[in-house]
């Protein structure tokens, strides 16, 4: 997997990983001074157990690294799990328009995606809108984004330094790219809050990507995870 695209222009990219399987269980069986070459049954019993039971300290000896692209508000979302983490291993490194001036890519929702308020919650979306109501407010963001384009390239070329030029984007939905690498541990917390059914569905979209690296590299932990997840 080159890159999994994620909503109209986003994408995850595993860009590395370290560990495997057999890492877990060489770094829970260390207690005992064994190490083992190739993973068994047995072995998969052991992550089976490691797992049910909550004893996942292993999984901080085994971490992946991302590249993300995403619409500032899923960005902002994510690095709650990295500030808040208890899980160690995390780093995250962004993008920044102090430095660059790429070209702004923004997250447009089609008129089909547009979500109702719920009705008996704070937070979250409801139904989706009829195609005609998101058809209106497609537009109206499209005009919005424009606007602003044209606001920073204007001040970019009078002069005007980028860290404050950057004031005049849209700043939701403006695309940003971080590297994030995290131990599998923190990467599971992740994705159990993140594929739940009431997380943000931008969000979901990008923890469906993160979920299909971390069951291909890690076959039997994710196994294990998925049968006891709460």
């Amino acid at each position: 997997m080159d890159r999994l695209q994620v909503l109209d222009k986003g994408y995850v990219r595993l860009v590395g990983v370290m560990g495997s399987d057999l890492t877990i269980v060489n770094s829970a069986r260390v207690s005992y001074d064994k190490q083992k070459a190739e993973m068994d049954s047995k072995d998969e019993r052991l992550i089976n157990f490691l797992i049910r039971e909550g004893h996942t300290s292993p999984l901080r000896h085994a971490s992946l690294q991302f590249e993300v692209y995403a619409p500032l508000m899923v960005a902002r979302q994510w690095w709650k799990y990295v500030v808040g983490s208890d899980h160690t291993m995390d780093a995250w490194n962004e993008s920044s328009r102090r430095y660059i001036s790429e070209d702004e890519q923004f997250y447009i929702p089609a008129p089909t995606e547009w979500r109702s308020k719920p009705e008996n919650s704070k937070q979250g979306s409801g139904e989706t809108l009829k195609t005609a109501i998101g058809n209106k407010f497609t537009k109206a963001l499209m005009q919005y984004v424009e606007e602003g384009e044209q606001l920073y390239n204007f001040a970019l070329l009078n002069d005007i330094a980028p860290e404050q030029a950057r004031l005049f984007l849209p700043a939701y939905g403006m695309y940003v790219r971080w590297y994030w690498t995290a131990s599998l541990q923190s990467v599971l917390h992740f994705l159990d809050q993140r594929l739940g059914h009431d997380a943000q569905a931008e969000i979901q979209d990008y923890a469906i990507a993160v979920d299909a690296y971390t069951k291909a590299h890690f076959p039997a932990v994710h196994k294990a995870w998925q049968e006891h997840r709460k």
